[in-house]
């Protein structure tokens, strides 16, 4: 199926029978066809455990699972819309990130202290992405959310990227990550979390950053 940009903050779902579509809910602007909306209960398909985790941390994003056979309309908020097309790799994103992603992808959410341990946990903090990040593998598509617009920057063993921590929006590969201090202790006082620390992904992959420093 894939997602259609229709515009810069707009993307067009074709939905068919046997598919299904996961979005945040709200995010449907409008459709036509035989097409049926279902609140998921069960926050996406990461299982009991993952849906537990991010409730108890406050994190959790509800979503919909859209069915039938008709074309559907996303967007949310006015926010800039990117187009991801996973062909069998894993994409990291932040649940409130994701606008829509097709059934066919597996998703699962992992705790930040996975990657990075104690520092992990710290960057979560940091960037206001909280303890739990979402996973999405297989082959689709996944529409996310940014301000400003999306850029990719590719990411190869000889050239790590880094990036502003509040603009950071996701990675794609095999790709690691880690917090680092980009001012001294003393030159933090009175200066944003954003600027104090960047954001250090290294190894060979792609990550997408938007034009601004403002959260969703």
């Amino acid at each position: 199926m894939g997602f259609q940009q229709i515009n810069p903050k707009m993307v067009e779902a074709r939905v068919v029978p046997g598919m299904r579509v996961f979005s945040q809910r709200g995010a449907m602007l409008a459709y036509t066809g035989e097409v049926g909306f279902t609140p998921n209960v069960m926050g996406g398909q990461g299982g009991v455990m993952s849906m537990i985790g991010r409730r108890v941390a406050n994190e959790d994003t509800p979503l919909m699972t859209v069915e039938g056979q008709g074309t559907v309309l996303f967007g949310h908020g006015g926010h800039h819309v990117h187009v991801i097309d996973l062909a069998g790799d894993v994409l990291y994103v932040e649940a409130d990130r994701l606008l829509a992603f097709e059934g066919s992808l597996q998703q699962s959410t992992m705790f930040m202290g996975a990657q990075g341990g104690v520092m992990g946990i710290v960057r979560g903090q940091v960037t206001g992405q909280g303890l739990f990040t979402t996973q999405l593998t297989g082959k689709g598509s996944v529409a996310v959310m940014a301000h400003g617009g999306v850029f990719e920057l590719p990411i190869t063993p000889d050239r790590p990227v880094h990036v502003d921590p509040q603009a950071y929006v996701a990675h794609r590969g095999d790709v690691r990550n880690k917090l680092s201090s980009a001012l001294g202790w003393r030159d933090m006082i009175g200066r944003g979390s954003g600027e104090a620390f960047q954001l250090e992904l290294s190894g060979h992959g792609v990550v997408y950053v938007q034009a601004s420093e403002e959260k969703l």
